[in-house]
């Protein structure tokens, strides 16, 4: 099965101009978690949940804290802290662009790539969505639902024959 068979012709992309706040918009109108990003018709970069999450990220570092009987009053204090450096991240995403928060090292098949090759590429690489380049052009976007759903429709083509 060709990357052609399943994937979504005319994917929804944003340009690398625009505001985070237009790419949050378009994310949630079609229900999707992840698009290309263009400069012109070329394609520059891939926007997804996970890298406006990381914008919105209050605490950059990790690690587990385990409150002393004296931190816990504090408690209410650090969250309410949080919660105001989340809220004016998301603030930050009506002025910040997509081009500063996007994942620039992007992936890429081709539409006569083999379902397989990609399903391999996206394992490998942890990632959900691969753009669909043909001729230097976006002209399809494959995720890891298209495969899946693919793999159902083969199985059904198999049962009808």
């Amino acid at each position: 099965m060709l990357v052609r068979d399943v994937m979504n012709a005319g994917p929804v992309a944003i340009q690398a101009t625009e505001a985070v706040s237009d790419a949050v918009r378009l994310l949630r109108a079609n229900d999707i978690s992840g698009m290309p990003v263009l400069e012109g018709d070329r394609l520059v970069g891939v926007v997804s949940e996970s890298d406006l999450l990381r914008m919105l990220s209050a605490e950059r570092e990790g690690g587990l804290w385990l409150p002393s009987p004296l931190e816990i009053l504090e408690v209410p204090i650090r969250d309410l802290i949080r919660w105001e450096k989340l809220q004016a991240g998301a603030e930050e995403a009506g002025t910040k662009r997509v081009s500063e928060v996007m994942t620039k090292k992007v992936f890429t098949v081709s539409p006569d790539d083999s379902v397989d090759k990609a399903a391999s590429m996206m394992v490998r690489h942890r990632i959900n969505r691969l753009p669909v380049l043909e001729e230097g052009k976006l002209v399809g976007i494959l995720t890891r639902g298209d495969i899946i759903s693919g793999l159902g429709m083969g199985a059904e083509e198999v049962e009808e024959d």
